[in-house]
């Protein structure tokens, strides 16, 4: 499985034949500077939540690819009306896609939309398929139902956050990789914005004390899994 990180949350997971992108938020982000929207592929978006740094680039990504936005029912509806193609979801639910099958998931937030309209509850994501299982944890703090998401599914890796400020910080990501079952995180949601920058270092060692395998992915360059 090849995946490509834009910064911030944004992922894009080449799986089951298909290139699926979460939360794209990537010309705001100064970080992502030479990242150009229009060459990215996407067949699906997922949206965790409403907020700018997850939603920004969603609209024009799909209609330049004609992909279809998965989310909750609030965002389902921000985005159709904007003549985009949607799947809405709840928590709790799953659907069969093409590419394997989307568990929505719970995430510890809030969610609005940039023009502070309700967002919808925020969300995570597990995707299934026959080969691959992995989870999107979305903003979230460190909740004790995650343990839920590790017997049930049991995936192979995490898309974790690990800025602290608005979400968990390495330590609480650490605890929920084994609240998950998972030995593999691969980090988001950190060095943005200053509020959300961490040491590299540090985080590094936290998860190594802890038997946990860190990936703090480079912008725009694909790696394998």
């Amino acid at each position: 499985m090849q995946i490509t990180y834009y910064g911030q949350s944004c992922f894009q997971v080449n799986i089951g034949g298909y290139k699926i992108l979460f939360d794209p938020f990537i010309t705001p982000n100064p970080l992502a500077k030479d990242i150009d929207i229009t060459k990215i592929e996407a067949d699906y978006i997922l949206l965790s939540h409403a907020h700018q740094d997850h939603i920004h680039d969603a609209e024009a990504i799909a209609k330049n690819t004609g992909a279809t936005i998965i989310g909750i029912w609030e965002i389902h509806a921000w985005f159709a009306e904007k003549g985009v193609k949607t799947h809405p979801m709840n928590i709790g639910g799953k659907w069969p896609f093409e590419f394997g099958t989307v568990i929505m998931t719970s995430a510890v937030h809030s969610s609005s939309f940039p023009d502070g309209s309700y967002g919808g509850n925020p969300a995570g994501f597990v995707i299934e398929n026959d080969e691959h299982t992995f989870y999107y944890a979305g903003d979230t703090a460190l909740f004790s139902d995650m343990k839920l998401i590790g017997e049930m599914y049991k995936p192979e890796f995490a898309f974790l956050p690990l800025g602290d400020n608005f979400t968990m910080g390495v330590k609480e990501a650490v605890m929920a990789s084994r609240f998950v079952g998972v030995k593999k995180i691969i980090g988001m949601h950190f060095d943005t914005f200053p509020y959300i920058q961490i040491d590299h270092k540090e985080a590094m060692m936290i998860a190594s004390f802890n038997e946990a395998e860190l990936i703090l992915p480079e912008i725009g360059k694909p790696f394998d899994i």
